[in-house]
């Protein structure tokens, strides 16, 4: 900008540093979603439970805290879903295995994914899934019934957090959402057509 008075130099400038802003203001925008998944999962941040990939040997703790288990599904999905208790009470570093029963109640094969949750919110630091049912979007044929697995343990470091030492209870939660939409049948386009005419 060379010849320019000074302060058109000047404005070109500011111009220039305020689109690159915007520019990097959108990208971020973008990248904050799988960023901040990032950030829970590897932090416990908002009840994000940890995920563990292979079967960790802890030393079992002094603390026997109850986990109750939750398990709800979309108003969009036909599925029942159920754990097979309701709650467990275990000792901290103790490795276990729960049950969820789940049964596609339609005649069509679905697919979804469950979203997960722990709480109370500082509880996730220290709630640590070997595996889950939840890693992966699930598909059942219709009318089809399934056993799904979840092992856990609650991280023994736990104990010497102060913000968990009135905890008692820790409430692990699921909610599943359909992750395509179902196909029009047949029978459906048909019934459009004869209320049209």
């Amino acid at each position: 900008m060379r010849g320019l008075p000074p302060s058109l130099n000047k404005q070109g400038q500011i111009a220039l540093a305020l689109l690159f802003g915007s520019v990097c203001m959108l990208i971020l925008s973008f990248a904050s979603v799988p960023l901040y998944r990032a950030f829970c999962a590897a932090t416990g941040f908002g009840g994000t439970p940890q995920k563990s990939q292979t079967l960790a040997k802890t030393t079992p703790g002094a603390r026997v805290l109850t986990v109750r288990f939750d398990a709800n599904v979309s108003k969009d999905l036909q599925w029942r879903f159920e754990p097979e208790i309701s709650k467990i009470s275990l000792r901290t570093g103790e490795t276990t295995t729960v049950y969820f029963k789940v049964s596609n109640l339609s005649d069509k094969q679905t697919s979804a994914q469950a979203a997960y949750n722990v709480s109370p919110d500082l509880a996730g630091a220290y709630f640590v899934k070997i595996a889950c049912f939840c890693f992966e979007e699930k598909r059942l044929a219709p009318n089809e019934e399934a056993e799904w697995p979840v092992v856990f343990y609650l991280d023994p470091a736990l104990e010497s957090e102060e913000g968990m030492g009135r905890v008692e209870e820790i409430t692990l939660s699921y909610s599943f959402f359909p992750t395509k939409a179902p196909a029009k049948s047949k029978t459906s386009d048909l019934k459009a057509e004869k209320e049209k005419s």
